[in-house]
């Protein structure tokens, strides 16, 4: 439908030392986050490089979940790796580059075709991927395997 909009909203602040708090409009629980440990971050807690990542394979994944339904695509296991560099440049650091590795598993050899197409479409319709300054570089497959179809 043209003309829908849809507001989304995140807060972070800096509570304090080496960490920070963000926390989305849609969702009760805040998500501490620090630095990369290569600039002085504390281990063990997220960074927003692994935000910007996690948001990139997530809304693929919900995108594919999205058009396997309203495809009637029946599949097994879906599994959305993002990778990221950081590399200094003449402004600071900055992504070098982003992939994305997504691997869908189907029951058989028939649902194949229709996997291949429905993850190019989520390749395309991406919402995160879209609004990057340098689009990530997608890597799709389909393997055929057993198993019980995903709700």
């Amino acid at each position: 439908m043209m003309g829908e909009q849809y507001h989304h909203r995140a807060l972070a602040w800096w509570t304090s030392g080496q960490t920070g708090l963000t926390q989305s409009s849609s969702a009760p629980t805040a998500i501490h986050f620090t630095a990369p440990a290569e600039f002085g971050g504390l281990e063990g807690r997220w960074t927003p490089e692994d935000l910007l990542l996690s948001a990139l394979a997530s809304c693929f994944t919900t995108t594919f979940h999205r058009l396997a339904a309203y495809a009637k695509l029946e599949y097994l296991d879906l599994e959305v790796e993002a990778e990221g560099t950081t590399e200094k440049a003449d402004s600071g650091y900055k992504f070098g580059g982003i992939s994305l590795c997504a691997r869908v598993r189907v029951p058989n050899e028939d649902a194949r075709e229709q996997a291949t197409t429905v993850l190019e479409k989520a390749e395309s319709l991406c919402l995160v991927s879209r609004a990057l300054a340098s689009p990530p570089i997608f890597q799709l497959r389909v393997e055929v395997g057993k198993g019980q179809p995903v709700a």
